[in-house]
């Protein structure tokens, strides 16, 4: 590459930013994207600094930045989709304006770089997720005795029992994480609810992927699990489990709680128990048992 400023490096990724910066987080991504000659830079960890630079003196200039996930698979498919040519500046920054609305994101807020990078990783599995199992139930169409939405019905059920589980529990903030094991991928959801005085805060985001998760878990009758860790100041965090299963929950013992908290998922070897923790059996959630074969 001919010898160019960082000065001007600088310049070129402003021209890319639309209140965006799209980010090549990896250095597969970053390889992809060298291709086109327009694209300067030719070392990963460089070019990460100087988005930092950028992202620093845009917080100092006052304008708030959202840093999204530039995926080169994406944009190459939404150039060709949208007749633009991929090797320019204003194809890139119109892809990036365009992944400010539909894909994952972050805002910017003086962190260090690379303690935002896991966040939107993070951030972009949660997506991918949300839009598997969104696909998944859409796929699973009517049910043949009676013509009913087994997707929709699913989701209904996954919203019951959440709603059920957040009313019998405990007092305190509460940690949920529900997760489907099934090919291809174990699908995992997590759900913070807040305890404001008596009323949950919850972000609706997050519940909506947390049901839709749990539904593909009832509705696929998958082997999976829900775990919601209750905590209140001045007392142990409580721990309760129920066991994913057709169109339903099966509440774990203490002792089955216990053993899969302690247990490695990877070896099976036993995990010393957390100190001030509280293994239980969950509250009764009050629900009939619905009848196996018939599922609405």
């Amino acid at each position: 590459m001919a010898y160019t400023d960082h000065r001007t490096l600088r310049r070129v990724l402003r021209r890319d930013i639309a209140g965006t910066i799209g980010l090549l987080t990896d250095e597969h991504d970053f390889r992809a994207m060298r291709r086109y000659d327009s694209f300067l830079f030719d070392d990963h960890t460089t070019y990460l600094k100087h988005v930092e630079a950028v992202l620093r003196t845009r917080a100092l200039q006052g304008s708030h930045t959202t840093v999204a996930l530039f995926d080169p698979a994406d944009y190459a498919e939404f150039c060709a989709k949208t007749g633009l040519d991929p090797d320019t500046h204003t194809s890139r920054s119109r892809f990036t304006a365009e992944l400010a609305s539909t894909g994952p994101a972050v805002p910017y807020d003086g962190r260090p770089l690379a303690d935002l990078l896991p966040i939107l990783v993070d951030e972009a599995v949660r997506q991918a997720t949300w839009e598997y199992a969104t696909t998944l139930l859409a796929r699973l169409g009517p049910c043949a005795s009676c013509g009913e939405d087994l997707g929709r019905a699913a989701f209904a059920r996954a919203s019951h029992l959440l709603v059920r589980i957040l009313d019998t529990a405990p007092p305190g903030d509460r940690h949920l994480v529900c997760s489907v094991s099934g090919p291809p991928d174990t699908l995992v959801a997590v759900l913070h609810v807040d305890d404001l005085g008596g009323h949950p805060g919850i972000d609706e985001t997050e519940a909506l992927e947390f049901t839709t998760v749990l539904a593909v878990g009832l509705a696929t009758a998958s082997p999976g699990g829900l775990v919601m860790r209750t905590s209140k100041p001045g007392t142990p965090d409580r721990v309760h489990g129920w066991r994913l299963r057709a169109y339903g929950l099966d509440p774990l013992t203490a002792g089955e709680v216990f053993d899969a908290y302690c247990t490695d998922a990877e070896t099976g070897d036993l995990i010393a128990p957390e100190s001030n923790v509280d293994y239980c059996a969950p509250p009764d959630l009050g629900e009939e048992r619905p009848d196996p074969d018939h599922h609405h």
